[in-house]
């Protein structure tokens, strides 16, 4: 069904919401119930955000911007899996194909007008249109799993999403915040072109001012709903005690630490190493850091006519100490992890837990037995990031301790990327970017190799206990499944997982409350600033 017309909004509606949006503004000046009386928040960005459509045009800025602004029906927790948010709570049918979210009453949009199933089903109706596209489109269509039939509302708080087979996957899927966490906007949020100009959602926060390459201010919105539960990654309860945040654009480094040291911003992330042991000097700054899903690791090509050779992989794994890669090149913040499968996760399970042993011995003796006879070997880095290079450097120098010789070559990052794609190297230091479920974690390194290059991995029964985890709905058969595929990963050793890289955030002692998560966004609801002598 169609809950509201494709394309550009009747000019009245629009002026309604205009309307509607000044009205909530005189109100929020006026009223003394509001929670958020506590001054403003400040935080130093590297760069722009790129659009105001969620999900749509996007980066890391974008997204951290947009969660304070719109929700989803679901989204997700601290440890990635996903809660309902929108949505009071979630059934599925038996055979998995029908999925009906039963939504929560008397949630305001920023305009006034309460959120109905109509308005959930034109959202997704919008994410699932072809012309439109949405990034994250093929993991709804059937090209990377199954497809999204329709969507429809049933009544004012029910929605029911039919697929064309079963989708464990599916409400992850839908919480993805690089994927706008399935935005729920107000149709009002689309301008005469049909595209989105001011974004009407539920959020704590509003729209207030965006400057483009200067600052992007937002302005409680006195009029959320929060939920009643602690707050959870991005679900859980939601409290706007700051009136308004503003995100400074400052493309320089040294600029950025600079406004932060003089108090100009109160909240700097993405902390590089050397910029964790710079900040940490200065008393009135705090660290903030939460390990994260994503991994640091040492990528094998094992077509390799070298690295085919699994006694010399696993020699090179025993002569790795991966407690000492981590400390240094996180700035000790990243959690030693010899798994695919993160330490936040809820399936990292004890199984996961075993790794290579830092052991040279055994490595020299593994070598001595091996086809290896003192080739060099190149492994490929960059210097665009830090944690990257460094780690490079400290394999190579441990390596050489029990005689195997690596050769470091560095560079651009683009070039990097391009040898990664086609799986032109030997040896390549990497990183993957976090992922939310184990399944989408081991298919970003294992696959058909001959289909797609860039895997690094595709032992058969692997690849069946992919397949199966994938398609389980069942916590402990998937558990099972991911136990068997780390065990089997450590015998062959497709590549060397080191560590799981933390998330730091500096922030002044101005702010209370401020957390970090492991998917790397900044929130900044429930974070109150303070006086401070």
């Amino acid at each position: 069904m169609r809950a509201f017309p494709a394309g550009s909004r009747p000019s009245e509606r629009n002026l309604r919401g205009v309307l509607a949006m000044l009205g909530l503004a005189m109100c929020m000046v006026s009223s003394s119930a509001s929670a958020a009386a506590h001054g403003a928040i400040r935080v130093a960005a590297n760069a722009d955000i790129r659009s105001l459509d969620p999900g749509m045009n996007r980066d890391s800025n974008t997204d951290s911007v947009m969660m304070h602004l719109v929700e989803g029906l679901v989204a997700y927790g601290e440890d990635g899996t996903p809660r309902p948010m929108l949505a009071e709570r979630v059934e599925t049918s038996p055979d998995g194909r029908v999925v009906t979210f039963h939504l929560r009453k008397d949630v305001p949009f920023h305009n006034g007008q309460l959120m109905t199933a109509r308005h959930v089903a034109w959202n997704w109706e919008r994410y699932l249109d072809p012309r439109n596209h949405w990034p994250c489109l093929p993991e709804m269509d059937g090209s990377r799993g199954p497809r999204v039939e329709s969507v429809e509302a049933l009544d004012a708080h029910t929605v029911v999403f039919r697929l064309d087979r079963r989708s464990p996957m599916l409400l992850a899927q839908m919480a993805a915040v690089q994927c706008g966490a399935g935005a729920i906007l107000h149709p009002d949020s689309m301008n005469a072109e049909g595209e989105v100009g001011v974004p009407i959602g539920t959020g704590p926060y509003r729209l207030g001012t965006w400057k483009r390459g200067e600052f992007i201010e937002l302005v409680a919105f006195p009029g959320y709903r929060s939920r009643n539960e602690p707050r959870d990654g991005n679900a859980g309860g939601k409290i706007a005690y700051a009136h308004t945040i503003r995100w400074l654009v400052i493309r320089d480094d040294a600029s950025r630490r600079a406004a932060l040291i003089k108090g100009q911003v109160d909240v700097l992330p993405w902390l590089s190493a050397p910029e964790l042991v710079e900040l940490r000097k200065y008393p009135r700054i705090g660290i903030k850091s939460s390990p994260t899903l994503g991994s640091n690791v040492l990528l094998i090509q094992s077509d390799d006519p070298v690295m085919s050779d699994p006694l010399l992989r696993r020699a090179l794994a025993h002569s790795l100490d991966v407690k000492a890669i981590a400390e240094v090149v996180s700035g000790g913040i990243g959690t030693v992890d010899a798994s695919m499968v993160p330490v936040v996760s809820s399936y990292y399970s004890e199984a996961q837990r075993r790794g290579h042993d830092f052991n040279p011995g055994l490595a020299r003796a593994l070598l001595a037995r091996s086809a290896y006879k003192g080739q060099k070997i190149r492994l490929l880095t960059s210097r665009r990031y830090t944690d990257i290079f460094d780690q490079s450097i400290m394999i190579q120098s441990m390596a050489r301790q029990v005689g195997i010789h690596i050769d470091l070559v560095v560079l651009e990052w683009a070039t990097q990327l391009d040898r990664y794609q086609s799986g032109n190297y030997q040896l390549m230091s990497f990183s993957y970017s976090p992922r939310v479920d184990p399944c989408l974690t081991y298919e970003a390194m294992a696959g058909n190799r001959k289909q797609s290059k860039r895997k690094v991995w595709d032992n058969p029964r692997a690849l069946t206990l992919l397949a199966d985890a994938c398609g389980l709905s069942e916590p402990p058969a998937r558990q099972a499944a991911f136990d068997e595929l780390h065990q089997l990963m450590l015998r062959d050793n497709p590549l060397i997982v080191l560590f799981n890289p933390g998330a730091a955030t500096a922030v002044r002692d101005r702010l209370e409350g401020f957390a970090p998560w492991p998917l790397v966004r900044e929130r900044l609801w429930g974070v109150k600033p303070v006086a401070t002598p």
